[in-house]
């Protein structure tokens, strides 16, 4: 069985999928890009501004689930350049606690929702 997880506190869904999907134990969420839930638009002044939004987005998406970053296991970043990978780390790990961080993947790819410059999607478990 299935529950649907959103919330206004998080970018709402531009196609036919949802914020996130609890099943069971375990929530999937849909990547977040760092659109302003509030405004509808982008934040997109540097990558450091840009991941951090993309990263409140994620947060508002768990705290809908009643979950917070360490419930996180699992986490894939998708990022357009790789010379911005350490300035997104830098952000993203802000997030987590180093040694109950979860697993991850970063892939560079050529092009992202929005022409944006990061999307990232997380597993968490209850």
């Amino acid at each position: 069985m299935k529950k649907i997880i959103t919330t206004t506190k998080a970018t709402s869904p531009i196609g036919p999928y949802n914020q996130a999907v609890l099943s069971g134990n375990t929530l999937y969420t849909s990547g977040q890009i760092a659109l302003n839930p509030e405004t509808g638009e982008l934040v997109l002044d540097d990558i450091k501004t840009e991941t951090t939004q993309v990263m409140e987005n994620m947060k508002a998406v768990l705290e809908a689930a009643n979950m917070t970053f360490e419930n996180v296991v699992k986490t894939s970043i998708f990022i357009i350049d790789m010379n911005n990978f350490t300035a997104i780390n830098e952000v993203y790990g802000s997030y987590f606690n180093n040694t109950t961080a979860p697993a991850r993947e970063t892939v560079e790819v050529a092009r992202l929702p929005k022409d944006v410059n990061v999307e990232i999607s997380m597993i968490a478990v209850i």
